[in-house]
């Protein structure tokens, strides 16, 4: 997707603080972080929401889901716990219509949340 600032990051476009890359996913450190590990986990090929995944892309989520295990048991941070969120649809945070996923560590997350 031309526009897409996601794409764009992926592609190589626009600069980010890559952690993590595969051939179905790439994980970067968010540029406005809300934790002191703050990540954005966002699938190659363009899913512009939740609500677009289906039996035939849902594999990549399950990916996503693996490899932020595998980083949470490389990283001192996690330790105690840590969270990740997807928002979908603008009236959920969503300002990205990217599918990506913010993986938070290194502090205390209240509940419930928002």
């Amino acid at each position: 997707m031309n526009d897409c600032l996601f794409c764009k990051i992926i592609a190589g476009e626009i600069p980010s603080t890559k952690i993590y890359e595969d051939d179905k996913i790439f994980i970067f450190a968010d540029i406005a972080p809300t934790a002191p590990v703050h990540w954005l986990a966002i699938p190659k090929t363009h899913i512009a929401s939740l609500k677009e995944v289906t039996a035939d892309n849902s594999e990549v989520i399950a990916h996503i889901y693996e490899v932020a295990a595998k980083l949470a048991a490389e990283h001192d941070e996690f330790k105690d716990g840590f969270r990740v969120v997807t928002n979908c649809g603008e009236s959920a945070g969503q300002s990205v219509f990217h599918l990506h996923f913010h993986i938070l560590a290194g502090r205390a997350f209240a509940w419930p949340a928002g």
